[in-house]
């Protein structure tokens, strides 16, 4: 990519010193915790699930879960670093990205690149202690994300938001392939599980800050489409959770009655968006939030249903 379409941030750099020792909070921010956070959860979860499907033992794994957790962070932050270090440029144009070490030159870019790369690299080499395919699986979605994600699809085309939901479901594949190789198929309904919710929680976040994409020229739904198309498609994907209870009777009747509440609960919310009545903002935000909530509880109900069938 040309230096020259990067100005503002250039010369910021420019002007620091190459010795220049960054903060932690600087790093923390180009990580993107969060995002961390909550893939690693998902990671646990497919790690956890797994034992309770094929009967394996937790004492017996519990350095499996380390490696798994562990390397997942890892590659997700590499991933991560990497997306700042690309997107450095339409960043210094949205309010929300604006103050991100790439942007400052509060981190030298060289060195950004240098901890994305390295991240990486030690984040596979970790998961592959727990199997080659984990390794690979963990590739395959920095791959997704970074590659088919940031670099071919966000800058372009308006199903962006699809595709960079297959980064983000591919954590409990990561954490299942760690005990079972052979990926039960209720490994891939979490990968669908979480592709799907992806898209209206990020739409979501897409219509909070639609003003910033459409200053960057990013081609979100809401800035090409509007709002009134934006809230179709959210209510369609809210309504394809609906049955992904039911591909988890396994874990009993308990789950399948939480799940499927919150799905209606959901569903109601994102129906209630369609009136012209709604207040755009306040509702995505409302969908936003519901959407946080509703990957939290899912989640930790299955772990908390699963638990003493594990421990004992």
């Amino acid at each position: 990519m040309n230096k020259m379409e990067f100005p503002a941030s250039e010369s910021i750099l420019e002007s620091r010193s190459s010795n220049y020792l960054f903060k932690w909070s600087d790093l923390k921010e180009i990580m993107k915790i969060g995002i961390i956070n909550s893939n690693t959860m998902t990671a646990f979860a497919g790690f956890w699930l797994a034992l309770y499907y094929t009967g394996a033992s937790f004492y017996l794994n519990w350095h499996v879960l380390l490696v798994c957790v562990i390397g997942t962070a890892f590659v997700i932050a590499g991933g991560c670093v990497i997306n700042n270090y690309y997107d450095r440029d339409i960043d210094q144009k949205m309010l929300r990205t604006k103050t991100r070490p790439t942007v400052t030159g509060s981190i030298d870019l060289q060195h950004v690149l240098v901890i994305g790369i390295g991240f990486t690299i030690a984040g596979l080499l970790i998961l592959s202690l727990a199997s080659i395919q984990t390794a690979m699986i963990g590739f395959a979605g920095w791959f997704s994300y970074v590659v088919l994600y940031t670099i071919w699809s966000k800058r372009r085309y308006t199903i962006n938001t699809a595709i960079g939901s297959l980064s983000g479901a591919i954590p409990p594949l990561i954490g299942w392939s760690a005990i079972d190789q052979n990926l039960h198929p209720v490994a891939w309904v979490l990968f669908l599980l979480i592709f799907i919710w992806q898209t209206p929680h990020f739409l979501a976040i897409a219509m909070k800050k639609v003003e910033d994409y459409r200053i960057a020229n990013i081609p979100m739904l809401p800035v090409i489409h509007g709002f009134a198309i934006t809230k179709r498609q959210m209510v369609i994907y809210v309504t394809c959770l609906i049955p992904i209870p039911f591909f988890l009777y396994g874990l009993g009747y308990s789950f399948v009655i939480i799940a499927s509440l919150l799905n209606i609960g959901w569903l109601l919310l994102a129906v209630r968006g369609l009136s012209s009545k709604t207040d755009d903002i306040k509702w995505a935000n409302q969908m936003f939030i519901y959407s946080l909530v509703y990957l939290t509880v899912i989640f930790f109900a299955m772990i908390i249903i699963s638990l003493f069938s594990i421990i004992l």
